[in-house]
């Protein structure tokens, strides 16, 4: 998987779609926040384990397990640094729902989702320029542009940070209102998102079906990881089953959006990460949905209505 000619590839997104794909994310954060209660963040205190457990899995387990799998599977570099973006952010949006569906702890999910999304600025580009420069051939391709940690620090400040603080307002204040609104606000912002993915993958389709076995076997590998890298650290703190379930979740679920908006923003629409990118936001779903139906399954098999969750 040495095959450098993916790391010429430039996907082209006009300024007006880029523009639309900020405000997507945008939108997709602030419907995240109208479907969080403050006494969601109370978990924070009453579990200190579980959360920091996840943070940790999400924020320090998963970019190492990254590197491991990089240094073993030795892809291009464009494709190297697609996964390294992607473990760099935050849960995706898609996790509280997944969390709903598979018997795990949503209040858990929202808290940390919240929680990951206020300490994104810092670990987000922190955990990518740390990692993409331990790595020769990633470190060397990273010369070809131009990256300041201040300008990606301001970016997900603006497209995450700011996006969730205005919800948490619009819900303490318009409390009737934002309940009528979130569902369909993370509706349709989904559903944008994906086709932004969508034109993302269709716009280079050619070249990601030659690279198809590449990108499907490393987003495969990386996202198993990434799940399994929840649950046993869930496991080896003796989490309950239902905060396992929870950490897995939160770590498997990545935000690809923001990494795309990064690829498009910071490395002139780069064709290597944005497939890795784009695939990763299809895959997980897929993943994320398998996931929650063995989980359904080993209940259903033990006889169990519902995991203990304290």
């Amino acid at each position: 998987m040495t095959d450098n000619t993916v790391s010429e590839i430039a996907i082209q997104f006009s300024d007006q779609s880029l523009v639309l794909l900020n405000i997507c994310l945008g939108f997709i954060m602030f419907g995240i926040a109208l479907g969080i209660d403050p006494k969601d963040f109370k978990l924070v205190a009453k579990r200190p384990k579980s959360t920091a457990v996840g943070v940790i899995s999400q924020f320090l387990l998963l970019p190492a397990a990254t590197f491991l799998i990089v240094w073993i599977m030795q892809p291009a570099p464009a494709l190297a640094l697609g996964m390294i973006l992607v473990a760099s952010c935050p849960g995706g949006n898609i996790s509280n729902f997944i969390s709903s569906i598979s018997g795990a702890n949503v209040a858990l999910s929202v808290s940390l989702t919240g929680l990951a999304t206020l300490i994104t600025p810092l670990f987000t580009p922190l955990n990518f320029e740390f990692w993409a420069h331990s790595l020769a051939d990633t470190s060397l391709y990273l010369q070809s542009f131009h990256l300041e940690f201040i300008d990606i620090l301001k970016t997900v400040v603006l497209l995450l940070v700011i996006p969730l603080l205005l919800g948490l307002w619009v819900r303490n204040k318009f409390r009737a209102l934002s309940q009528k609104i979130e569902k369909p606000i993370r509706i349709l912002s989904l559903i944008i998102l994906v086709g932004f993915i969508a034109v993302a993958l269709a716009n280079n389709f050619s070249t990601f079906i030659d690279y198809l076995y590449i990108v499907f076997l490393l987003v495969l590998v990386h996202n198993g990881v990434a799940f399994a890298i929840g649950y046993f650290a869930g496991k080896a703190a003796r989490l309950p089953e239902a905060d396992r379930r929870t950490v897995s979740i939160e770590t498997g679920i990545q935000n690809s959006g923001l990494g795309l908006i990064i690829i498009f923003t910071f490395f002139d629409g780069n064709g290597g990460m944005a497939i890795i990118a784009a695939w990763w936001g299809i895959w997980h779903i897929v993943a994320g949905l398998l996931l929650a139906y063995y989980f359904k399954y080993r209940d259903r098999r033990a006889g169990i209505q519902k995991p203990i969750q304290s």
